[in-house]
C-alpha cells in the first residue's frame, strides 16, 4: 500500500463548534514551561552545556564543560522569574498549565508546592529538557516511563497531559501508546483540539504554539521588547475573538518560560495583554486539562472505516460501484498515494476521478455506456443498481405517468442513436422537469460536447454517492 501519513485536512472546511463553557468566544491556555534544572548540563549526566532559549546571543554548547553564564540565566527563571509569574497569575486568579520537565520539578520542590497550592495543572514536559530527534525508540520509551514514575513521586499524581517539545518523529505515537494521557500537545497544526487514532486508542491532541510564545525573545526573528509581544498577542486575540463572534470559536495557546517572560521588561507586555483580554466578555481562561475534559464530553471521538487504511478487497467492495459498474476505477485509486486527506468524500472523490480522467477515451466511453437510461427498461424491470434506483426515485422518475414514460423512452432512443451512450445527468441536482429540459437541449449538441458533459456529470454523480457514505 502506497500511503502518505500526514494529515492536511484536519477538521476540514467546517470545523466543529467548540461550544466553550458559558458561550465563551475564545479559550485561552496559559502555558508555563518549567525547564530550570532539567536542561543539558554535565551535572545531569549530559555531554555538554545547554545552548537553547536563553538571552545569550548565538549560544553554542560547551562539550564536557559547565557553562556558568548559561546556568545562571536558567537559575534566574527558577529564583526570580517563576515567582514574578506566580504572583501575576495568582493575584488575577488565572488558571495555568505547567509543562514541567520531570527532573527539573524534582530539583525545585518549593516551586512545585506553589504550583500545587495555586491549583495549576502540572503536565509532563519529558524527563529531561534535551533534544529527542536522534534518540532510539526504546530509549525514548524508557524515558517516558521514567518520567511518569518520577512525576508521580514528585507531585503526588501522574501527569494527565504531555508536551516534550524537542521531540522525535516517534514522540507523539509513544506518548499516545501509553493510553494514560487526557491530552498531548506535541503538534502545532490547528486552532482546535482533535482526535488521533493510535492503534485501538483514541488520543486527544491539543495543539500548542511556537509563535505566540516568549521563546521568540531568544530566537531570530523575534521580539526585542515587551510591546512587540503584547502587540502580537493582542492581534491574535482580536482575530480569534472575532471568529468566535461568528460561531467559530477557537483556542489560543500562549507559551511562556520563567527565564524569559519572567524578566521585568518582557513581562510588561504580558501584563498589558492580560489587562486587554480580561477586559472582554466571553473569554475562558482554562487549563489544558479543562479544555481536554470539555472536548471529550462535547466532541467525543467517532471512528469511521477509513478508505486509506482499507485492504484492496474492502476498498473495491465499498467504492467499486461509485462509478457505475466500473470497479476498475476503484482498483486504480487504491494504488495511489492515499492518506488521511482521502478519508473524506471530497478527498476520495479526487482520487477516483484522477483514475477516470487519466483513462483513455474508450475506457471513459465504457463508463458512460455502463449507465442506465433514465426511466428506461432497466428501471421498469427493477434491474438498476441500488444507487441508480435511489437517484432516479429522488426526481420521481419511478412514478411517471404513461405519457411521461413514453416521452422519456423516445428521448432515450434518439439520444443513444445520435451519441452512442445514454444521457447522463446528476439526477439529484435536478427535478423531473429540468431533466426533460436538459434532454431536449442536449440531444442537439455534437457528440464531442456531449461526451465532455457526460464525463463531468459522471464525476458529479460519484461525488454525491460518496457524500452519502463518507464525511
Amino acid at each position: 500500500m502506497n500511503r502518505y501519513p500526514r494529515d492536511f485536512r484536519g477538521h476540514g472546511p467546517n470545523p466543529p463548534d467548540a461550544k466553550w463553557p458559558n458561550g465563551a468566544k475564545i479559550a485561552i491556555s496559559l502555558v508555563l514551561n518549567y525547564e530550570e534544572g532539567g536542561e543539558n548540563n554535565i551535572l545531569h549526566g549530559d555531554a555538554q552545556s545547554e545552548a537553547f532559549l536563553s538571552d545569550i546571543a548565538g549560544a553554542a554548547p560547551w562539550p564536557n564543560q559547565r557553562h556558568w553564564n548559561m546556568e545562571s540565566l536558567y537559575d534566574y527563571g527558577a529564583r526570580a522569574g517563576f515567582w514574578r509569574l506566580h504572583r501575576l497569575f495568582t493575584t488575577r486568579d488565572l488558571p495555568v498549565t505547567v509543562y514541567g520537565v520531570t527532573s527539573a520539578l524534582a530539583r525545585n520542590p518549593e516551586q512545585v508546592a506553589a504550583m500545587k497550592s495555586a491549583g495549576w495543572e502540572i503536565a509532563s514536559h519529558g524527563l529531561k529538557w534535551v533534544d529527542h530527534r536522534d534518540m532510539a525508540e526504546d530509549v525514548e520509551r524508557a524515558q517516558i516511563a521514567e518520567s511518569f514514575r518520577l512525576h508521580t513521586e514528585v507531585t503526588g499524581q501522574p501527569p494527565r497531559g504531555w508536551y516534550t517539545g524537542r521531540c522525535s518523529m516517534n514522540t507523539v505515537r509513544l506518548t499516545a501508546e501509553t493510553a494514560r494521557l487526557d491530552w498531548i500537545s506535541d503538534t502545532y497544526d490547528d486552532d482546535l483540539p482533535y482526535w488521533l487514532e493510535v492503534g485501538d486508542h483514541d488520543q486527544l491532541v491539543i495543539p500548542y504554539t511556537l509563535e505566540a510564545n516568549d521563546m521568540r525573545f531568544a530566537t531570530a526573528p523575534g521580539y526585542i521588547e515587551g510591546e512587540q509581544f503584547f502587540t502580537y498577542l493582542r492581534d491574535t486575540f482580536d482575530t480569534l475573538y472575532a471568529e468566535g463572534q461568528d460561531g467559530r470559536a477557537k483556542m489560543f495557546s500562549i507559551g511562556l518560560h520563567c527565564r524569559l517572560i519572567g524578566r521585568p521588561g518582557k513581562i510588561a507586555g504580558l501584563i498589558r495583554f492580560l489587562d486587554y483580554a480580561q477586559g472582554h466578555d466571553g473569554v475562558w481562561f482554562a487549563r489544558r486539562i479543562d479544555i481536554a475534559r470539555h472536548w471529550a464530553t462535547t466532541h467525543p471521538h467517532r471512528r469511521i472505516e477509513r478508505p486509506s487504511q482499507m485492504t484492496k478487497q474492502r476498498f473495491v467492495e465499498c467504492f467499486g460501484g461509485i462509478f457505475e459498474h466500473s470497479a476498475w476505477i476503484a482498483e486504480g485509486a487504491w494504488a495511489l498515494e492515499l492518506g488521511p486527506a482521502h478519508d473524506s468524500a471530497t478527498g476520495l472523490h479526487n482520487a477516483l476521478t484522477r483514475i477516470f480522467r487519466s483513462s483513455d477515451p474508450e475506457q471513459r466511453m465504457a463508463v458512460l455506456r455502463a449507465h442506465p437510461d433514465l426511466a428506461g427498461k432497466l428501471a421498469a424491470a427493477k434491474r438498476l443498481t441500488p444507487e441508480s434506483t435511489a437517484e432516479q426515485a429522488s426526481a420521481a422518475l419511478d412514478a411517471l405517468t404513461d405519457d411521461e414514460r413514453a416521452q422519456f423512452q423516445k428521448l432515450n432512443t434518439a439520444y443513444v442513436a445520435k451519441h452512442g451512450f445514454p444521457l447522463i445527468i446528476a439526477v439529484r441536482d435536478n427535478t423531473k422537469d429540468t431533466i426533460l429540459a436538459a434532454f431536449q437541449a442536449r440531444i442537439a449538441n455534437d457528440t464531442e460536447t456531449e461526451f465532455t458533459t457526460a464525463c463531468a456529470q459522471v464525476e458529479r454523480i460519484a461525488e454525491l454517492r460518496l457524500k452519502d457514505i463518507l464525511p
